[in-house]
């Protein structure tokens, strides 16, 4: 299978990707000249119109610069990596120069993936901000420092996601257990269970109330006592059952 890069890589060669909006979003971060990005915009024109290799008397006739500045830039792409010459045989087997942008875009995709790796990361700090503003808010109190740094281990050692986490609050806050020992449990018992994602929360948190139920319907009634039947219905499981 391709990765992501080999991907991208695929769908700029076939068109798919809108190459101009990618490189007028990065070619400043690449180094790149406003002359030399329009001299590339040109020669990539040239390319996608079928003439493979453009020459400076072809590119001047769009360009209001002269065949030697022309040459010169050109020279100048070929040295920082940008652009390449490739020979190809033609049909009768004759050898014949081609540019190709191919560098370029490659480059372009390293930004691309670096910007998408940065954005993940903001995101993933904005959402644990998020989260120890949720715990304070319904502890009703700031967090003490033993408090933040539980919840940071929980991210960082036990690599639970935001979301999951998120999660186990939730569900401490619903059972009426609201302490971080509970959620630790919570959290401790879906780690045993290779709980990643919130909705793998919901299905271990559904098989042990079932479970609960099941122990709880079976047991015997008591003679002689007001005892009510067991309820068909057990909303919220103690984790802390399991340990005690």
């Amino acid at each position: 299978m391709m990765n992501e890069a080999e991907r991208l890589q695929t769908w700029i060669e076939r068109g798919s990707v809108n190459i101009s909006q990618l490189f007028f979003q990065f070619y400043k971060e690449l180094q790149i000249s406003d002359t030399e990005a329009m001299l590339i915009m040109h020669l990539n024109a040239f390319l996608e119109d079928g003439n493979e290799f453009p020459t400076p008397a072809n590119i001047t006739q769009r360009m209001n610069l002269t065949e030697d500045r022309i040459s010169e830039n050109l020279q100048r792409l070929m040295q920082k990596g940008f652009m390449e010459i490739h020979q190809k045989l033609d049909d009768q087997g004759v050898l014949y120069e081609v540019i190709n942008l191919m560098p370029l875009w490659r480059r372009l995709l390293d930004c691309v993936v670096v910007k998408n790796e940065k954005n993940e990361k903001e995101m993933t700090k904005l959402k644990e901000g998020n989260l120890f503003q949720l715990f304070e808010q319904e502890f009703g109190r700031f967090l003490s420092p033993m408090e933040t740094e539980m919840i940071s281990m929980w991210l960082d050692q036990d690599e639970h996601s935001p979301e999951v986490i998120r999660k186990a609050l939730m569900e401490a806050v619903l059972s009426q257990k609201l302490s971080l020992r509970y959620i630790d449990r919570i959290l401790f018992e879906w780690k045993k269970n290779n709980v990643k994602t919130t909705k793998d929360a919901d299905n271990v948190s559904k098989q042990f109330r079932k479970n609960t139920i099941q122990k709880n319907t079976a047991q015997p009634e008591k003679k002689g006592t007001d005892q009510k039947p067991p309820s068909s219905n057990v909303p919220f499981y103690n984790w802390l059952d399991r340990h005690q």
